[in-house]
């Protein structure tokens, strides 16, 4: 029998080498494409797939995730995507390779609700935020070290051969997936029909409208982070034309945000016990988006270096605070539904914003675009802290079996 640590530490494993693999494939594929094209419009058409497949599939994939055997699903689209990866050094077209991104995120549009779900049945409520924290610090390494991976095994053999050692990484991940238990035993296997679908956007109707303040807080933290990536999917024209940097000093300042990101996770891992989740909520909020500002008013390398260590260091917190919160309230059999109905919502304002600071970018200059977006996060922010600390609202951060820190 799997003990409970063991357990914890073989999930943390799987996921971390999804996690790992995706950081290492995004950086192949993007040299991919350009041996391919020469054309930086191409490598740019990568960005607006991932978008346009959860709009495609988010809308009814949850009411799928919740019918059948969550861990089954993970492990199915771990193998379809190492597949389809495995695929990719063959095409001689960029076409055919947009067309196996889309499936490829098609199949991350079902594995990322399982996943959530998966883990919340898996974890015990008291042992979630610790677990969360340790997922954090996984996805901070694999952040800063998966490009990294990717880089050197370009180096040491090809392009080809990055993307084909990945796809294995994803069958290992499979693998380590198929050793853990299940969470539910019998699934309703009904035929999912407009009808279906129907009922389950209702069901979420129902929920959000009856939990107002859970979707509140959930839809407003979804939208400070489609705010922060549309922030920095203008990353590179703002500190190459604005701030003026050259190529190695922006690479120096994704590596400072991905050194701070895990030193931020590593913090909240080992003192998660003792923290809050209203504390990490309110930490997280507060300063990712005073870093953002500090980013949106920067002069020069030192000053956005700072802005991004703030970035990296407290992103974990929000992170952590925030998933627990959502685990910890949104029933376990909506779940899937639940994530992937708003995931959709988000999508939508991901396109929107990114469109909006690329489209004011070419009107007015473009630290007026950041300025504003982080003066929207900001204000976000000090309506969640406002709304996470209300006093009668103190039920949804409980927590079991632990004394933790408060404001």
């Amino acid at each position: 029998m799997i003990t409970l640590s063991y357990r914890n530490n073989l999930l943390l494993l799987g996921l971390g080498i999804s996690t790992f693999g995706d950081f290492i494939y995004l950086v192949a594929i993007n040299i991919l494409v350009l041996q391919l094209t020469g054309s930086a419009a191409a490598v740019a058409g990568l960005w607006i797939i991932g978008p346009a497949a959860s709009l495609l599939t988010k809308f009814w994939s949850g009411s799928l995730v919740d019918r059948i055997n969550k861990r089954g699903l993970m492990i199915l689209t771990d193998i379809v995507r190492a597949l389809f990866i495995a695929l990719i050094p063959f095409c001689e077209s960029v076409l055919f390779i947009y067309i196996i991104l889309f499936f490829l995120s098609v199949s991350k549009a079902f594995f990322e609700p399982a996943s959530i779900a998966y883990i919340t049945g898996l974890i015990p409520e008291a042992e979630r935020k610790r677990f969360n924290s340790f997922r954090s610090l996984i996805t901070s390494s694999a952040f800063l070290i998966g490009p990294a991976v990717s880089g050197v095994l370009i180096l040491a053999s090809s392009v080809e051969a990055s993307i084909w050692i990945n796809s294995i990484s994803f069958l290992f991940s499979a693998a380590v997936l198929y050793l853990l238990p299940n969470v539910e035993s019998g699934r309703d296997r009904a035929k999912i029909t407009l009808a279906v679908l129907k009922e389950d956007w209702k069901a979420i109707y129902q929920f959000s409208f009856t939990h107002r303040y859970i979707a509140v807080v959930y839809f407003l933290s979804q939208f400070f982070m489609v705010a922060a990536l549309a922030m920095d999917a203008q990353e590179v024209v703002f500190t190459r034309q604005i701030l003026l940097l050259t190529e190695a000093e922006y690479g120096f300042l994704i590596s400072i945000t991905g050194i701070g990101s895990i030193v931020g996770a590593s913090v909240v891992s080992a003192v998660s016990a003792k923290l809050s989740v209203r504390l990490l909520m309110n930490t997280g909020f507060l300063l990712v988006s005073a870093g953002y500002l500090f980013y949106a008013f920067s002069f020069s390398f030192w000053t956005a270096a700072a802005a991004f260590l703030v970035l990296g260091f407290f992103n974990p917190f929000w992170g952590t605070g925030f998933m627990t919160f959502y685990q910890n309230n949104v029933p376990f059999d909506l779940m899937g539904r639940f994530t992937s109905l708003f995931g959709v919502l988000q999508s939508i304002l991901q396109i929107i914003f990114i469109m909006l600071i690329g489209f004011t970018g070419e009107v007015f200059p473009l630290r007026y675009s950041i300025i504003i977006a982080s003066f929207l996060m900001l204000f976000v922010a000090v309506i969640l802290i406002g709304l996470i600390n209300r006093p009668t609202t103190s039920f949804y951060y409980a927590e079991k079996g632990e004394k933790s820190i408060d404001q």
